[in-house]
């Protein structure tokens, strides 16, 4: 799809335009300037005043010449940054871009020109600066074009979040950690973790597991120094349990030495979600740390569809080390679905909610499949055909219906670019069994320390809330080759945030 704007010339809004044209068709492309050689599929023309209003006329005209037309006029909020008064009129004209493109497809889009990750940080900015529910979800709705629907499941999640964690708003003085393990027996056609086929790679895991636990040492060491305590540690990856048993000890040794009041933090978690990476012994370790908040995830319980991603466990596998993980004390199960895998439809879909209801696990997240631009499957394409965007829909109704019936709870959701039919992401738990973690990173209301590789951290100022990203090597040797540097650098964050300096060692 080649679509020609025309009226528009700062550049500034051709980002925005494209992500929305994301949402209609697959790969469109936009040309701000005469089309050229290549004449376009459909032309947008748009007539943009601002003075104390800002005015925006869009006209879309198709092939066979139907005009569709809109208009929106809204009154600028002067004495904020210029930055700020362009970013109504962008609003603006997204709005009309959005909505000419709505009445040509008949696609209506439920989370309307929002296109970030994280939408209830929205709604929680509102109630935190006071303002009541009702004007809240009347902004958000004339803001962004949210539908009331969605607006509806927002309002849900951030009622629960703060019936989990009272304390959200005020959790600026402590920190969470995050700890990467990039290694997993082999890589999905959906990923781009950084994750490594661990087999043959035990050198790269030696080096890798020394720079870990360097890190994990000193940051605990300048967090005990200036008496920052730890609300939340996730393990992720990878697959954390692709490690050794004996490496798996180590490491949950070396959080307890080197971290403050590890008996105090509220929650650790260790995704295990590759069912072909838990034994016995695993889980003996697990259960010897006083860890028993896991992932195990079966995506799906099509065997067919499980070999078509390049996930080499078996349906009954993820059935069985479920069991086990149970009788060892394991008692808070999270497990990952995937709706719109390669082949699947309702009736797929069907089978997996009903294989779940018979284990039950204390938190689901649904997911629905995104064709992250890295990813095998999105090189491939035509090799993974997936379901359409109505059917999409009604997978994740059937999901939302299901969760409901079975006392699951929606406490946190997120999007990404390229989800298949413009949806979202939601966690599910089951009273009281809400990963903290989860919520803490997807609010972006704490400081958040990644350790290990391809880890990202998050430094938020606890003031301004300005976030600092800094992120890790995503390979092995690039790691082993820098991690004292980088352990360095992210103490200096530490201590411009929490306006500390470390005594000499």
């Amino acid at each position: 799809m080649h679509i020609y704007i025309d009226g528009l010339q700062d550049e500034r809004f051709q980002r925005p335009l494209q992500l929305i044209s994301n949402l209609f068709f697959e790969e469109p492309e936009l040309s701000f300037s005469q089309p050229g050689e290549k004449p376009a599929d459909v032309s947008v023309i748009f007539n943009l005043e601002s003075d104390n209003y800002v005015f925006v006329h869009a006209e879309l005209t198709v092939p066979d010449g139907k005009l569709y037309r809109t208009s929106r006029k809204k009154k600028l909020i002067h004495g904020e940054s210029e930055k700020e008064v362009f970013k109504q009129i962008k609003n603006a004209v997204s709005h009309a871009y959005l909505t000419v493109l709505q009445e040509w497809t008949g696609m209506v889009q439920k989370w309307g020109i929002l296109t970030g990750v994280r939408p209830t940080k929205l709604l929680h900015k509102k109630m935190q600066e006071g303002i009541g529910r009702e004007t809240a979800h009347r902004e958000l709705a004339e803001e962004f074009m949210i539908s009331d629907e969605k607006i509806s499941l927002m309002q849900q999640i951030v009622d629960r979040q703060l019936s989990v964690l009272p304390d959200l708003y005020q959790l600026q003085n402590e920190v969470s950690i995050y700890i990467g393990i990039p290694f997993c027996p082999t890589k999905c056609a959906y990923c781009t973790f950084p994750a490594y086929a661990i087999n043959g790679r035990q050198g790269s895991v030696n080096s890798f597991l020394g720079g870990l636990h360097h890190e994990m040492r000193e940051i605990g060491k300048w967090l005990k120094e200036n008496g920052i305590g730890i609300t939340t540690v996730y393990f992720g990856g990878g697959t954390p349990t692709s490690i050794t048993a004996e490496e798996m000890d180590m490491l949950y040794e070396e959080m307890y030495t080197s971290f403050p009041d590890v008996k105090n933090i509220r929650e650790i978690t260790v995704e295990a979600g590759r069912p072909d990476t838990i034994t016995p012994e695993k889980l003996e370790v697990l259960k010897k740390w006083n860890i028993d908040r896991i992932s195990i995830n079966p995506q799906s319980y099509i065997q067919e569809t499980l070999k078509a991603i390049g996930r080499h466990h078996t349906v009954d596998e993820t059935i069985t080390k479920y069991h086990l993980a149970r009788q060892m004390g394991m008692n808070n199960i999270n497990m990952d679905l995937i709706i719109g895998l390669p082949g699947e439809g309702t009736g797929e879909f069907a089978h997996t909610l009903s294989e779940t209801g018979k284990l039950m696990p204390e938190s689901l997240t649904v997911h629905t499949l995104s064709f992250k631009r890295a990813s095998e499957m999105t090189r491939n394409k035509e090799k993974y055909k997936v379901a359409g965007r109505e059917e999409i829909e009604e997978m994740m109704d059937m999901a939302e219906k299901w969760t409901k019936e079975h006392d699951y709870a929606p406490y946190y959701l997120y999007r990404q670019k390229n989800i298949l039919g413009n949806l979202e992401n939601v966690g599910y738990a089951r009273p009281g069994q809400e990963s903290l973690y989860n919520i803490i990173i997807m609010e972006e209301l704490q400081t958040i320390i990644g350790l290990g590789c391809g880890a990202s951290s998050k430094f938020i100022d606890p003031v301004t809330g300005k976030i600092t990203h800094f992120a890790n090597p995503k390979d092995p040797k690039s790691y082993n080759d820098s991690f004292t540097a980088y352990t360095d650098e992210k103490i200096s964050f530490l201590e411009e945030l929490f306006n500390t300096q470390s005594s000499p060692s």
